[in-house]
């Protein structure tokens, strides 16, 4: 007799691997359907999100939800996580944001984190609550803009003064922020997530394996619900897991459930930079979205390698790169440009292009940046956005038919929630019986090793062509 999976998970993103491992730590048995040849291969993420400092377009609830979620991933995922400030600022020419908001918004974010930590001190992930940001004025800048360079910054006094080292302050309104939003390596997040789903004896992993058809026998009274077939066998499930990430809507079509999405596509780029006298820390710069004056944001990773993302057309967006379902169609379509990117290969004289504009968009804000150069391929790829509201930021999970859910993740920090309804579902449809709500860490997680992880991490980010640097931390850990 075959054997048969609690849970069939299509998709090994950071929602199918998060949603499978958080299934093994209450004992329910999975299994595991991923394409390429490692998890985690979705859109790229370099930023925790804990407060959505950079989306002042969002809600207040949106921000408190992100601080939540990424606090709670942060926990699950330590090795992944670099603790580096984030640099907020508002160009002079911006006129659509200004830094009071910047400043009402993160007075709101301290008290919530304040309650977060009063509820439970294991959150105590950002630091103290008092250090969570610091506004730096006229004056503050004056005293630090003269300070030497520090190697390794400590205290946010010297990350701000590496910062006055570099960026062209004149172009900014003032204040600007330093904000305890870490940095969120996903090469080292998809290592620990692969050791942990190879390790524990509960979920079935099949990497390199495509799903081929979805056979639903709900109606034929038998003791399993779907028939997952692969090009080589056929997998019996109780309940079905649609974590497709951008594809999510070909699962929907075969099962002909009609629903509202977008998919949208982005890009950030790898720069190479000559050294510079000390760490410094992300740095953002607000603008409109989709216009010539976008967000800039600049991540350091290790090595002088720098991701840039240049929220216009001509950087990380792209013409035709936001599609939505139509009446008769699920899945959008993204057009034949976009479809070679995603499955085949960029043009190498539009990798230099938009690299290079990426260079130039930020040097507007840190003049000696002129001087990097192309430092490996795009870091790119395909989201889902459920519904017709691309602002949205705040991931969803919804239940269309019964032993059905669908995982629709905006940002990696919203996985752990999305698992967590999806686990408290499948007990409500008596698909396993009720087991107690665990506040304990997931040991299958983080029992793996540093030295396990730091090596994964290493040959993923080879493996995917990138400079074996970015798959370790600035800020190193034991």
């Amino acid at each position: 007799m075959s054997k048969i999976y609690n849970l069939g998970i299509i998709g090994g993103g950071v929602s199918g691997a998060v949603m499978a491992l958080q299934a093994a730590k209450y004992g329910i048995e999975s299994i595991i359907f991923e394409e390429h040849e490692s998890v985690v291969n979705g859109p790229p993420f370099c930023h925790l999100h804990a407060g959505g400092n950079l989306y002042p377009d969002i809600t207040d609830e949106e921000c408190r939800i992100l601080m939540e979620q990424s606090i709670d991933m942060a926990k699950l995922f330590p090795q992944s996580i670099d603790e580096r400030p984030t640099f907020i600022s508002i160009p002079k020419s911006e006129k659509d944001y200004e830094t009071y908001d910047i400043e009402t918004r993160l007075k709101m974010l301290v008290k919530h984190y304040k309650k977060l930590i009063k509820d439970d001190p294991s959150n105590k992930i950002l630091g103290e609550p008092e250090d969570y940001y610091k506004i730096y004025n006229k004056k503050e800048l004056s005293l630090l803009k003269d300070l030497p360079t520090v190697k390794f910054p400590k205290t946010t006094d010297e990350w701000m003064s590496n910062t006055l080292q570099l960026v062209d302050i004149d172009r900014l309104k003032l204040p600007v922020f330093i904000v305890q939003e870490f940095g969120w390596n996903l090469f080292r997040l998809a290592a620990q997530a692969q050791l942990a789903l190879i390790k524990t004896k509960k979920c079935d992993l099949k990497l390199n394996t495509s799903v081929t058809d979805i056979k639903d026998i709900r109606d034929e009274n038998v003791d399993h619900n779907w028939e997952i077939q692969t090009k080589d066998a056929s997998f019996k499930v109780k309940y079905l897991v649609n974590s497709c990430g951008f594809k999510t809507g070909i699962i929907d079509e075969s099962l002909h459930l009609s629903t509202k999405r977008l998919i949208e596509f982005k890009a950030a780029y790898v720069s190479k930079w000559e050294p510079i006298g000390g760490l410094i820390p992300e740095l953002i710069f607000h603008g409109k979205r989709g216009t010539s004056h976008g967000m800039a944001q600049l991540t350091p990773y290790c090595e002088d390698y720098y991701q840039i993302h240049g929220m216009t057309k001509d950087i990380t967006l792209f013409k035709d790169g936001l599609v939505k379902s139509k009446k008769d169609e699920v899945q959008p379509r993204f057009n034949k440009d976009i479809r070679q990117k995603l499955n085949v290969a960029w043009e190498k004289e539009e990798i230099n292009t938009r690299t290079e504009n990426g260079i130039e968009f930020i040097s507007k804000f840190l003049p000696s940046f002129e001087t990097a150069v192309v430092g490996g391929p795009p870091m790119f790829g395909a989201q889902q956005i459920p519904g017709d509201n691309p602002d949205l930021r705040v991931g969803e999970v919804s239940f269309p038919e019964k032993s059905y859910a669908r995982s629709e993740i905006v940002k990696a920090s919203s996985a752990l929630t999305v698992a967590n309804q999806i686990i408290a579902q499948i007990q409500k449809e008596k698909i396993i019986s009720s087991v107690e709500v665990m506040v304990d860490p997931n040991f299958t997680l983080l029992d793996i090793p540093k030295s396990e992880i730091d090596e994964l991490a290493s040959e993923l980010t080879i493996q995917r062509g990138y400079p074996e640097a970015m798959s370790r931390l600035l800020i190193s850990k034991d």
